[in-house]
């Protein structure tokens, strides 16, 4: 198998916090400049800004999301790609195991040179990726 996905899926986690701390952070830098008891032009100029401030804040508050989206919907390819490699992995071994079986009850040493049958040839021939193996997706073999 390529690995367990629970770190990454932690990180998604991780990355969904921070960016509702940061738009907290914004929330908070925004309402502490509108309490300031300070009128004129200067507070006028400070809280627009502290205002372009938390829209920068806002801005990456939303990049970490897209992130945390992205990373998300890769990790269920991954998931998807490492399930259809474990039913191929388990449907080829079920096959290979048949074939075994049947030479066995016919009283044939279970080798593709015991058998004409070109089917059953390529079963008992078949060199298994290793378990897990991305190449199971692209193996080939009759009934797979």
């Amino acid at each position: 198998m390529y690995g367990d996905s629970t770190a990454a899926r932690k990180r998604v986690g991780q990355l969904r916090e921070q960016a509702g701390d940061i738009r907290a952070t914004a929330d908070r830098l925004v309402a502490s400049a509108e309490s300031v008891p300070w009128h004129g032009r200067a507070a006028e100029s400070m809280r627009a800004r502290i205002k372009e401030r938390a829209a920068h804040l806002r801005t990456a508050a939303a990049a970490h999301d897209t992130a945390a989206d992205s990373l998300a919907r890769h990790l269920g390819e991954v998931d998807r790609l490492k399930d259809a490699i474990e039913v191929r992995e388990r449907k080829a071994n079920s096959l290979v195991e048949d074939a075994r079986a049947r030479a066995a009850q016919d009283g044939r040493a279970p080798t593709p040179d015991a058998t004409e049958d070109d089917e059953e040839r390529a079963l008992l021939a078949f060199s298994p990726p290793p378990a897990g193996h991305l190449d199971w997706l692209t193996a080939e073999l009759p009934g797979l």
